[in-house]
């Protein structure tokens, strides 16, 4: 399976020159956990909720006086639309984090986190048997 069948196409970005609190508002807005900071249309960050709870007990200071370039995980780890659930699965894993922003080039077309993987679990399973299945049938073939 391919990251393109699972991840999420409608993504909640933010501008790199706005606030956390403009940041955090539209994650709230949107019931997401998260908002890619971009400029002029390209990804550069993401701000997570982690982030956001970081940024308001770091610093001390409110959210709308944090830019939230300053508050957002860089550099972004990405992924392409046509990489495997299981590359996705081990660049997380990897890297710690629980969001992948999917891109072409610098376009971004989506993102796939560690919700959407496990919502597509019975997907897996049916394409392993699947896949066990036609490995069963090519070998009885051989034979």
């Amino acid at each position: 399976m391919l990251v393109r069948d699972l991840m999420t196409r409608e993504v909640v970005t933010c501008d790199a020159g706005k606030t956390v609190h403009t940041a955090a508002a539209r994650m709230l807005d949107a019931g997401v956990g998260s908002v890619l900071i971009t400029k002029g249309g390209t990804p550069l960050a993401i701000l997570t909720e982690t982030d956001v709870l970081r940024a308001g007990v770091i610093t001390g200071r409110p959210l709308d006086d944090v830019p939230v370039d300053k508050a957002a995980s860089h550099p972004l780890q990405t992924i392409a639309p046509d990489a495997t659930v299981r590359s996705a699965v081990n660049r997380m894993n990897d890297g710690g984090i629980k969001k992948l922003p999917v891109v072409t080039d610098t376009e971004l077309v989506g993102i796939v986190t560690q919700g959407d993987i496990v919502a597509h679990y019975s997907d897996f399973v049916r394409e392993a048997h699947r896949l066990d299945a036609d490995a069963t049938h090519w070998e009885s073939d051989r034979s």
